[in-house]
């Protein structure tokens, strides 16, 4: 049994009668070490009790399994102007978690989701098992499970909190470790219900208490994942749940926990927003995205609001925002790059919290060499020494998925990035929209005609050697997720039908358009300035135009044959056929065309209003 389902099993033998547990409950300080003696006969001496304690604590969020540094870099003023700050690798964050651990008896750790999924080559080739094993060493409380943890379905992630090694995904569990043990921290997710029975399924909160001479402080918090959900992972990951509205859920538990003694309520939510202050600002300037009306409904007895998903970087007093909503609302960014570092403090009388600030801590840990040059170490702000068993984990999985990350798969013109067009195609997926195409032409293959691919399926930028190389583990980068590629027909007016929802999927409005890339042979124009269902025009397929009655064979990723990212239309279609995976179509599309050339990015024209 793992320490934290120790935690959650029922009651606790602490020497001197047994402690009933109703909830997921760790209890911390002083008062632990003095109840060592409660069995002998001298009264215990007097304590003092204090009028305040002081709670750390410690959020990130949207690690993505990013084992090593990511070669990324975060911007802070210094002596003599903007000076780049290497950040992030595991080793790295463990030690900064560990040092402001060390500052405060009393402390927390919690992750706003994504902690898995989409991630690199050393972590999601072993179903990211190395990246629950490197935060396991990180000894951390809880995860509030964003919607990456349901890439591989959901019975996939109670395997990843629970251990074992059933097999759930094409990849094979348990490769390096037998078996893999699974979490020893808490995974919450109070709003995913299980249809069958309106059960969550995972625990919805967490308490943790802390004494120091005779007073106790008990932390609530409430793990959530983002309403939204459903539309960003595959729904037979998801199947036979719902995801309900999140302050609602909130605003239900917080009765509950306080029932339970919570003194402080802690939201850990896998949602977010950006602003537009600096890295190291705690400032709420220009506030705005998804968290924003939620904040708006949460219970104002919340304290702290922990969040994520957007993979931006803030502190923010709420209340400057809404002085009616005195939140201190926080995001560590993405990978590791960040740690928050929250303080909080408790009178011991009235339970309030009365003091409450917060900072981004950048994980400076090793230097590298970038598109832009070389980013040295700076003393500007502190750097932290590599944990060494999280290294050691770190360098087992490595050694291991090295030699095929290394395999040569071809050649590339050039850089083939995600930078979106004014119309919003990119060259990469063109790119892999024709390796897509390439794959499935032939008529024993499906005989497809159109190819489309989500921008979001992209994870990373293809960028060639110096020879023009490029990798194995590059390619996985760029398509992580194992999907296979399905082709099926449609008519003309559906795939009118799919390209009109580019523009009404979910929360990616006009504004924030979720454009499909399209293969070589197809083009189309839109026109923002006129109504829904009247924006799509000049359909061409093949120097052809394309009428609604045509019938066209599609090939697209297994993720959008379900209806994925809001394509509704797309799960739709006839004469389904099911191929290779999508990383292999675009390995073998390297060997057969080397050396790619970077395809351009005309396929699309957008006239009128254009998306921002």
């Amino acid at each position: 049994m793992n320490r934290w389902r120790a935690w959650a099993a029922g009651s606790v033998d602490k020497g001197c009668g047994r402690t009933a547990r109703g909830a997921v409950v760790a209890v911390v300080g002083v008062a632990a070490v003095l109840l060592a003696g409660c069995g002998a006969l001298s009264p215990a001496p007097e304590v003092t009790r204090p009028d305040h304690l002081d709670i750390t604590l410690i959020g990130f969020n949207d690690l993505h399994g990013n084992l090593e540094p990511p070669r990324m870099a975060h911007t802070v003023n210094g002596p003599a102007g903007p000076v780049a700050v290497p950040a992030g690798g595991m080793a790295y964050l463990a030690s900064a978690i560990a040092a402001l651990k060390a500052r405060s008896p009393h402390h927390a750790v919690v992750s706003a989701g994504d902690m898995v999924g989409a991630s690199p080559l050393v972590s999601s080739l072993f179903l990211d098992e190395p990246t629950i094993e490197a935060v396991n060493t990180m000894r951390i409380d809880f995860n509030a499970v964003g919607n990456h943890e349901f890439d591989r379905g959901w019975r996939e992630l109670l395997r990843l909190q629970q251990g074992g090694c059933e097999k759930f995904t094409a990849r094979q569990p348990c490769q390096i470790s037998k078996p893999f043990a699974g979490a020893q921290f808490g995974f919450l997710a109070a709003n995913t219900v299980r249809e069958e029975d309106g059960r969550t399924l995972l625990p919805a909160t967490g308490l943790k208490r802390f004494e120091q001479g005779g007073a106790t402080v008990t932390l609530g918090m409430i793990g959530l994942t983002l309403r939204g959900t459903p539309s960003m992972v595959s729904p037979a990951g998801v199947a036979g749940l719902r995801f309900e509205d999140e302050a609602a859920t909130a605003n239900a538990l917080v009765p509950q926990l306080k029932a339970q003694g919570a003194d402080v309520i802690a939201v850990v939510i896998h949602e977010g927003g950006s602003t537009t202050a600096g890295v190291q600002e705690t400032s709420c300037a220009g506030l705005s995205g998804d968290i924003v009306p939620i904040l708006e409904r949460l219970d104002p007895a919340v304290d702290v609001v922990v969040s994520g998903h957007t993979h931006q970087a803030y502190v923010c007093d709420y209340s400057r925002v809404n002085p009616a909503k005195p939140f201190l609302l926080t995001s560590a960014g993405q990978y590791g790059t960040l740690v928050t570092d929250i303080q909080l403090r408790v009178d011991t009388r009235t339970r309030r919290v009365v003091r409450k600030v917060a900072r981004n801590v950048i994980v400076q840990g090793e230097a590298f060499t970038g598109a832009q040059g070389p980013v040295p170490m700076t003393a500007v702000v502190p750097s932290f020494a590599a944990d060494p068993q999280v290294r050691s984990i770190v360098e087992t999985y490595r050694a291991a998925a090295v030699p095929l990350a290394r395999r040569p798969v071809g050649q590339a013109a050039g850089a083939l990035r995600r930078t979106p067009s004014p119309s919003h195609e990119s060259a990469l997926g063109n790119l892999v929209a024709d390796a897509q195409l390439h794959a499935t032409r032939a008529p024993e293959h499906g005989g497809a005609q159109l190819s489309f691919m989500n921008p979001g399926g992209l994870r990373a930028d293809l960028v060639p050697d110096e020879q023009g190389l490029v990798r194995y583990g590059q390619l996985y980068a760029v398509q992580p997720f194992g999907n296979q590629l399905v082709v099926k027909t449609f008519t003309g007016a559906q795939i009118r039908a799919v390209l009109e929802q580019q523009f009404a999927s979910g929360s990616n409005t006009v504004q924030r358009p979720r454009v499909l890339s399209v293969s070589e042979g197809f083009s189309y124009r839109y026109d923002l300035s006129q109504p829904p269902g009247a924006r799509i025009s000049a359909m061409v397929l093949h120097g052809a135009p394309l009428r609604d009655d045509m019938p066209v064979r599609v090939v697209l990723s297994s993720y959008l044959d379900s209806g994925g990212d809001h394509f509704t239309v797309l799960a739709q279609g006839q004469d389904r056929r099911v191929g290779a995976l999508d990383l292999d179509a675009l390995e073998a599309y390297f060997r057969d065309r080397s050396p790619v050339a970077v395809p351009a990015t005309g396929r699309i024209t957008s006239a009128g209003r254009t998306a921002h």
